[in-house]
């Protein structure tokens, strides 16, 4: 155990002031993961009061609770809120929280980056929602497809807040998952090889490289919107040389991918907790491995699966049908090593296995009305009907929420110290489970028999009223069960009630588990060594010097490790607390807005900040040492 002096130094090294300028200047990876959290769950509440809206309109025939216009931009701003600001980053916030604690590191690769990201992530979703306060908001769905959203047909500045808020997001996305390549290749712990990773490394991985490959082509179809929409080029358009379907072939190149972005890490966080409740090592590590990495690949070369009606060449739609049927077989190779690892172990109903399993039968029920769609024939007869919406919702909803509910029941036990109450978390699972099902298993027939998705009612005496109805019954049942979780939560950890949650609560293989609950502000008094894929199973004796250079307490730095084996190769110079990443994500933001408004000057004002900022940014400080 390192002695109180080496606790001393480590904690005058990496301790930020506690005033607000050092809460706002904070680049510990715990503090961002944490805001990531709580931001994009809040934006999953925000979402969710516009779903309850889209419900209350269509629960009877001919309703009149929201105007066309009004139901069209709610509809708009819950799948654009849902599928943008929630998903990916609440998944970031886990990874960010997380990855340096399961390697051991003591901070991301890259900190003040990392808290970029995220303030120009929530910058993003501020001036997204500064749309509907002025009764701008978009209006085009999440998918935004022209020439409905050029200036033709959408003069206002609806598609303009969407396009530029969302071309912020990226810079920030694609900006956080350089971070997360780097951190997991170059800041492993030595001895945690490839091969010995955590399958959430794996996802994350994967997901990471899949945002830097595509979010370019959404940046590209963004730029050529708001190029169209107010600076007269002519990119959409045909008579002009242009193509409507350019924003389909770019936007898709992006959807697709983006759908295993905000999937997989997902079941990454499901491949570390079932093990644990199941009281045994993942079946198939390595197959579970290679087929999320394979999923990734090969959901970059589905995406004409969107297009099936479009009127495309026959043999290159036959070419993605048949990839869509083929990445299947990867998700089939992970759910397949699930069953196994509950059927050969010794199952722990906690709350955090109950949404485990949940997700696991939404999962099943969302690949299976998917696959179909990949036959064009039958595709074409559900094209733009509730079948997809149902579809859509299982796999982005279900094999989203679920796993993220387990992961917090899971490890806000190590990010608070308070185990929540697993009663409550039992009656929000089901709640939850029977709410998500009834919203959303009807829409599958609603489709078959005719309900065109994106209407704002419907006329009566077409078969629709009674499942729509339930449906709606369904969407407020789902509402209870995530406020009983919100109400835990409340009771346990802010009100204290909650158990105090020790070191490893459920007796977990993993290194998080290593460390205090709450972590100390330096993660680990010492850089580990692993020799196993399961280092709080099998334990290894570990020569331990008083004077090993692992234990780094004279610096503020961390250690480097070779990209596959993991073999120490030097440290990492970590920097200290700055402003730097919000004055950049604040002057990013001003120059986004002022370009809505088409205020040129300021834009340009904007970017001359920007470019004093990057200097600051990049300005040598003195570096902390402790005697």
């Amino acid at each position: 155990m390192p002695s109180p002096v080496v606790i001393h130094r480590l904690e005058y090294l990496w301790e930020r002031p506690h005033t607000l300028r050092g809460w706002l200047a904070s680049t510990d990876h715990k503090d961002v993961g944490k805001r990531y959290l709580v931001t994009a769950f809040a934006f999953l509440l925000i979402g969710g009061v516009e779903a309850l809206l889209i419900r209350l309109q269509l629960a009877r025939p001919n309703q009149a609770v929201l105007t066309p216009e009004a139901y069209d931009q709610i509809f708009s701003m819950h799948g654009i809120t849902m599928i943008y600001w929630y998903a990916a980053p609440i998944l970031s916030g886990f990874a960010n929280y997380l990855i340096p604690l399961m390697q051991g590191s003591r901070d991301m690769a890259y900190p003040r980056t990392n808290a970029f990201t995220y303030w120009s992530f929530l910058l993003s979703g501020v001036l997204l929602y500064v749309a509907p306060l002025v009764g701008e908001a978009p209006h085009g769905g999440w998918f935004a497809y022209v020439p409905y959203t050029l200036a033709q047909y959408s003069p206002g500045l609806n598609m303009d807040f969407y396009a530029l808020a969302l071309l912020l997001l990226t810079i920030s996305t694609t900006a956080g998952a350089i971070n997360f390549v780097t951190t997991i290749f170059r800041l492993r712990p030595p001895g945690m090889a490839v091969s010995r990773m955590p399958l959430f490394f794996y996802s994350t991985l994967t997901v990471s490289i899949s945002v830097i490959l595509s979010l370019p082509a959404l940046t590209a179809a963004l730029v050529f919107l708001e190029l169209d929409r107010r600076w007269g080029t002519h990119f959409y358009d045909p008579a002009k040389g242009g193509d409507v379907l350019l924003w389909q072939q770019l936007f898709w190149f992006f959807g697709h991918p983006w759908v295993y972005i905000i999937f997989l890490p997902a079941t990454g966080m499901i491949s570390m907790l079932l093990p644990v409740f199941s009281r045994r090592p993942i079946v198939g590590y390595t197959y579970v491995a290679f087929a999320t990495v394979l999923t990734g690949l090969v959901g970059f070369g589905v995406w004409v699966h969107h297009m099936f009606a479009v009127g495309a060449a026959q043999m290159s739609m036959s070419f993605f049908s048949a990839a869509s049927m083929t990445i299947s077989v990867f998700s089939a190779v992970q759910v397949f090593a699930w069953i196994a690892t509950v059927w050969t172990g010794a199952p722990v109903l906690t709350t955090s296995m109950w949404f485990a399993l949940g997700f696991l039968a939404v999962f099943v029920i969302g690949g299976l009305n998917g696959i179909v769609t990949a036959v064009i024939p039958f595709d074409w007869q559900l094209t733009d009907t509730y079948f997809v919406v149902s579809h859509l919702h299982y796999v982005l909803v279900g094999a989203n929420m679920f796993p993220v509910f387990a992961a917090f029941y899971y490890w806000l036990p190590k990010i608070t110290g308070r185990l929540m109450n697993e009663r409550l978390g039992t009656i929000s699972f089901f709640t939850q489970f029977i709410g998500f099902n009834l919203v959303f298993f009807p829409m599958q027939l609603l489709g078959i028999i005719g309900m065109p998705r994106r209407i704002y009612t419907y006329p009566g005496k077409l078969g629709w009223d009674g499942m729509n109805l339930l449906e709606t019954v369904g969407a407020f049942i789902l509402a209870i069960g995530v406020l009983i979780s919100l109400w835990n939560f409340y009771t346990s950890v802010i009100l204290k009630r909650g158990e105090v949650a020790g070191d490893n609560p459920w007796n977990a293989d993993s290194l998080e588990w290593d460390v205090s609950s709450p972590p100390p502000v330096y993660g680990t008094e010492r850089i580990p060594a692993v020799a196993t894929r399961h280092p709080l199973w099998d334990q290894f004796d570990e020569h331990e010097d008083p004077l090993d250079e692992r234990i780094l307490d004279h610096r503020r730095v961390t250690l480097v490790t070779s990209a596959l084996d993991a073999e120490p190769t030097g440290v990492a110079k970590m920097p200290e607390e700055t402003l730097t990443p919000l004055l950049m994500a604040l002057t990013l933001t001003l120059f986004f807005g002022a370009m809505v408004v088409k205020a040129v000057w300021v834009a340009l004002a904007a970017v001359v900040l920007a470019l004093f900022v990057m200097a600051a940014w990049l300005w040598p400080a003195p570096e902390k040492v402790a005697s």
